[in-house]
């Protein structure tokens, strides 16, 4: 990033809590841009993908012609953290940028919501407070996945790359460390995805 600017991530904001992140990413002092639409995704360094409804996300990415604009920033580097349903949004069968496969609602019906204190590989400072809300987790995932956690034996959190997939809401707890891993990754992406 160039001096003191912030760098500018894009929050996916066409279903879902976006807002709860995009108020985490001022809080830890980037600038935010609402995605919509593909002249939306200009001059971001950063996206974050939210929990909601990945059915509804999915015919909004395919409406507007996000899906390839997207699969062409993922793969010039651009940072990438999916939340809750933005992990199912990664995998093969949605936006095909992970190599892995949600198991949506894994852990049951909206009633089988649940909080816990989760250690998370790459994570300092001990555990965060995660809450799953009608959850996925990652059935199947392909050898370049980093599995980060799990919980009752399944996979909630894994990295490939630049991208960052959590089974959990981020946005929902005071806890802005894996927000603040986004922006460690956009400092470390290449001077063109870095230049804010």
């Amino acid at each position: 990033m160039a001096g003191d600017v912030a760098p500018l991530v894009g929050v996916l904001a066409l279903q879902g809590d976006f807002e709860a992140h995009e108020r985490v990413l001022r809080r830890i002092g980037a600038r935010v841009r609402e995605v919509r639409v593909v002249d939306d995704l200009d001059g971001i360094v950063g996206l974050v993908i939210p929990g909601g409804e990945s059915t509804t996300m999915m015919f909004g990415v395919q409406r507007e012609g996000l899906a390839e604009p997207l699969r062409a920033l993922v793969d010039d580097g651009l940072p990438v953290l999916g939340s809750c349903a933005g992990l199912i949004m990664l995998d093969r069968a949605h936006l095909g940028l992970m190599d892995i496969r949600a198991e949506r609602n894994a852990f049951g019906r909206q009633i089988k919501s649940f909080e816990t204190d989760l250690d998370v590989a790459g994570v300092p400072g001990g555990p965060l407070h995660a809450v799953f809300i009608r959850a996925p987790w990652i059935a199947e995932h392909g050898d370049d996945v980093e599995i980060l956690a799990r919980v009752d034996g399944h996979p909630v959190a894994a990295r490939q790359g630049n991208l960052l997939a959590v089974a959990f809401h981020t946005e929902l707890s005071e806890d802005d460390r894996l927000h603040l891993l986004l922006l460690d990754s956009v400092r470390a992406a290449s001077p063109r995805m870095a230049r804010g």
